[in-house]
């Protein structure tokens, strides 16, 4: 059997959403295209896109767990984001913003995290 398939979205969990939301938007330019509220309010899932392509990033706030940090084990996944533009500039307006969490000059990368300690790899658009 082949299986067809395609990159729909990916998830992660997060304990303040409205930062989240605020985070993902200044730092990415990511904007919500859909959510979903749970009739008891014990989860929200704010779906984020970049308005280029269909892939989503998925947010998911669970009532039950919003105080306490999740545990991202040695945090070896990651998003990948290509930027458009001056990527010096992008990578300057990163560090002012204070996510910029690793970087590799040599491989022209650099990694940035989010508000729940997520890491983001930013390359420039090719």
């Amino acid at each position: 059997m082949e299986i067809k398939s395609r990159f729909d979205h990916f998830n992660i969990n997060v304990t303040d959403l409205a930062r989240s939301l605020d985070f993902y938007d200044k730092a990415l330019g990511l904007k919500e295209v859909g959510r979903k509220e749970a009739s008891d309010g014990s989860f929200v899932l704010v779906y984020l896109g970049d308005g280029q392509t269909p892939f989503r990033l998925e947010l998911t706030w669970l009532r039950d767990h919003a105080a306490t940090p999740y545990e991202l084990g040695e945090n070896e996944s990651h998003l990948c984001m290509r930027v458009a533009g001056d990527y010096d500039a992008v990578r300057e307006y990163h560090r002012a913003m204070g996510c910029v969490c690793f970087e590799n000059k040599s491989m022209g990368l650099y990694f940035i995290n989010d508000p729940d300690d997520y890491w983001i790899e930013v390359l420039p658009l090719k």
